[in-house]
């Protein structure tokens, strides 16, 4: 069975577009607080947000020229905002570095 670093490395895959990645960055999290207002009975706002969200993701996957992952199982529901809180965090810090960047780093060691 793979393991979740599997599922970031294909989810990573099939989100290399920056149109992509900034549409799911807004999307994921505009669905998820569309299933908390749900949850607390704002029913407009609720499916707003949560319609709004799933508009933000297929049109990443129409601009990027693939199928959302979660066609391939429905554990991507669960890796997806995993990776979008991955690159946040990756954004913010300023830690991001290709594996290019970093073979070249030892090279010259």
């Amino acid at each position: 069975m793979p393991n979740l670093a599997h599922y970031m490395e294909q989810y990573d895959h099939e989100h290399a577009s920056q149109w992509n990645k900034l549409l799911h960055g807004i999307g994921i999290p505009l669905i998820f607080a569309g299933i908390i207002a749900l949850l607390f009975m704002k029913w407009i706002w609720g499916g707003s947000l949560f319609l709004a969200g799933w508009m933000l993701l297929f049109l990443g996957h129409k601009l990027e020229g693939n199928h959302p992952a979660f066609f391939q199982g429905p554990i991507y529901l669960l890796v997806g905002p995993i990776w979008v809180a991955k690159e946040a965090w990756t954004f913010l810090t300023g830690t991001h570095r290709s594996a290019a960047s970093g073979a070249k780093k030892n090279e010259g060691r």
